[in-house]
């Protein structure tokens, strides 16, 4: 199985299936440019970690003395002098990097030390910025004004690119060629997946492959990328970068027992519950399940980001994506 994205989504992805027995892989995405990332890719010149450390803390052993690495990995400093908002996994891998000369070689040693349970691979290797072009005309450079915009989050991106064209990592393409399932999402449309759709040979490699193709739809919308969309307004999206009929399956979480306050918080950030409006199409078959956690996911201290406050349940996930696997 191949889980193909980044950020939270895929986080939540991975920690419910690194417990079953499989040929587990990760794709990430490179193009995060916000937080943390800004100053790795500014003042250190490598290619940002945080999504990438996110999937090495998701598939991390976590049992017996082990546990304590997988929380250092996941610990955000929250004091000090620019220090504050880092995490000591981004500040290992950079230090990692230094040390080996390499970031790639600086990833696969960090897998070791982790005993991760799965491969992950960077989507690409070159160092890009993501263009995104709205329907008044407007642009904008940089995954972080994008995911958090100043201008009008409601206008609709048209296209994006990145700059300059990225070139696929050759070993996320023969993950790709191999899988009998990929997946893409959760997580933010265009800055977590379309931000992948968009690399060279990505595209190509998943109409070729033989693997089913499985689409995991948002349970909200997100303002500056999303505003306002619907379950079929995602799926269009993904199918003008990957074409019509590419996709086998959309998972669809369908309780929504959402408590009032958490969204009246989304509300208050223009977004939005997506309304499933998919009807029964013979493709992609659409499943619908709850795909709900009950928890409510609060920042950790010294994150400046905006984080998804309800999100998918792993396990819950997992299951699913494993009977389509089967």
């Amino acid at each position: 199985m191949v889980v193909l994205g980044g950020g939270t989504g895929t986080f939540m992805v991975l920690s419910g299936l690194r417990d079953y027995a499989l040929d587990l892989s990760a794709i990430i995405s490179m193009a995060d440019s916000g937080g943390s990332n800004r100053v790795l890719r500014d003042e250190f010149g490598v290619l940002p970690t945080s999504d990438i450390r996110q999937a090495l803390v998701a598939l991390a052993d976590d049992k017996g003395e082990r546990e304590i690495f997988r929380r250092l990995f996941a610990y955000r400093f929250h004091q000090g002098t620019g220090i504050a908002g880092m995490t000591f996994g981004n500040l290992f891998m950079l230090a990692l990097t230094d040390i080996l000369g390499s970031q790639l070689k600086a990833i696969e040693t960090t897998a070791k030390i982790l005993h991760l349970k799965g491969k992950i691979y960077p989507v690409t290797l070159d160092d890009v910025q993501l263009l995104a072009r709205y329907e008044n005309g407007h642009q904008v450079v940089g995954e972080h004004y994008i995911d958090e915009p100043r201008h009008d989050g409601r206008l609709k991106i048209v296209e994006m690119v990145t700059v300059p064209e990225a070139k696929a990592y050759r070993s996320a393409l023969e993950a790709i060629k191999k899988a009998d399932l990929v997946v893409l999402g959760p997580g933010d449309l265009y800055t977590s997946l379309v931000c992948n759709l968009i690399v060279k040979s990505i595209p190509q490699a998943l109409k070729k492959t033989k693997a089913k193709i499985v689409y995991v739809m948002n349970l909200m919308s997100r303002f500056g990328q999303t505003y306002r969309f619907s379950a079929q307004d995602h799926l269009r999206v993904i199918e003008k970068y990957i074409g019509r009929g590419a996709l086998d399956y959309v998972v669809v979480n369908n309780n929504y027992s959402f408590p009032a306050k958490v969204l009246q918080r989304y509300r208050e950030e223009n977004s939005y519950l997506v309304e499933d409006d998919l009807g029964e199409p013979k493709k992609p078959q659409v499943i619908r399940t709850d795909l709900l956690s009950s928890a409510v996911f609060e920042k950790a201290k010294g994150d400046r980001l905006r984080r998804s406050i309800i999100r998918h349940h792993p396990q819950k996930l997992a299951k699913v994506l494993v009977e389509l696997l089967n």
